[in-house]
């Protein structure tokens, strides 16, 4: 018999995918999906409108979130799931990056109108007055013909070497893992090896995390590279963390297809049973 299909990572328009929570949930079911989770990045705006969406369904859905978080000069993605919304300390966090994500943007945007025919206002109407980052940015100037693809600008005008980019505020990953923590959430952290040996946190760093209330590892994702996924599941498997896969789909802001990368059934059932924050919700 076929394992369920469980996708724990998907952005909706509330954060930098192009499709609306309602759109996503459709999506999910034509998919053939057993479970989605919601993880917009560093927003639970479409939690309700997901629960709402999902109902009579059958699909399960785990609200989650994408927390922004640094080590160091590195950007560090924490998948948090299942926590309490209203927890104080987070919903300040995640205010304040939120924040700091649009004012950095409008800064991006400011060094790339003088080079690039491309203005606020052009980002603006691309975000949907959602939480502004760079996705949206790339929307624009995909929108002006300057790039073909969101995936061409990041490779290239808004790489973080391109000249225009700049950091916005996070915590770092051992607050980030904590605040999810202390907030009853089941932490993961998302695509650690994107870019090879220096993009995994090193041993010393995730015995830390793993101190602090990290759950798990999203290993099954497509931009982990294979040297890092056998260094990832060696470490899985020595320090008993879950590990996820999952698609990380933005709808047509980016290559990723639902239920390319999966999480087993007995993994979803560490997570729920690590949270305390919300329980999971089956449509």
């Amino acid at each position: 018999m076929a394992h369920p299909l469980i996708d724990l990572h998907a952005h909706s328009s509330v954060s930098d995918g192009t499709e609306t929570p309602t759109q996503l949930i459709r999506a999910a079911l034509e998919a053939g999906l057993d479970t989605i989770a919601i993880t917009d990045h560093d927003s639970t705006a479409g939690w309700d409108e997901a629960l709402t969406a999902a109902a009579g369904t059958g699909l399960q859905v785990i609200r989650g979130m994408e927390l922004s978080t640094r080590d160091e000069w590195r950007s560090v993605h924490v998948l948090g799931y299942l926590f309490n919304p209203n927890d104080g300390d987070l919903v300040a966090e995640t205010a304040r990056i939120r924040d700091d994500r649009l004012t950095r943007a409008e800064r991006m945007v400011g060094r790339l109108s003088e080079d690039f025919d491309v203005t606020w206002e052009d980002v603006l109407a691309q975000s949907g007055g959602v939480s502004i980052g760079r996705p949206h940015i790339a929307d624009a100037l995909v929108a002006r013909g300057i790039v073909r693809t969101r995936s061409e600008a990041f490779a290239s005008i808004l790489h973080f070497r391109g000249g225009y980019y700049l950091p916005h505020a996070a915590p770092t990953v051992l607050d980030g893992v904590r605040l999810i923590a202390n907030a009853g959430g089941a932490p993961v952290i998302a695509h650690p090896a994107t870019r090879g040996a220096d993009a995994v946190i090193d041993e010393r760093m995730l015995v830390q995390l793993i101190d602090a209330g990290l759950v798990g590892l999203e290993i099954g994702h497509r931009e982990n590279t294979d040297a890092g996924r056998a260094t990832l599941e060696r470490w899985a498997e020595r320090y008993d963390l879950v590990v996820t896969g999952s698609s990380d789909y933005h709808g047509e802001g980016k290559p990723n297809r639902l239920a390319e990368n999966t999480t087993s059934p007995d993994a979803l059932e560490r997570i729920i049973a690590a949270a305390r924050g919300v329980e999971p919700v089956r449509g």
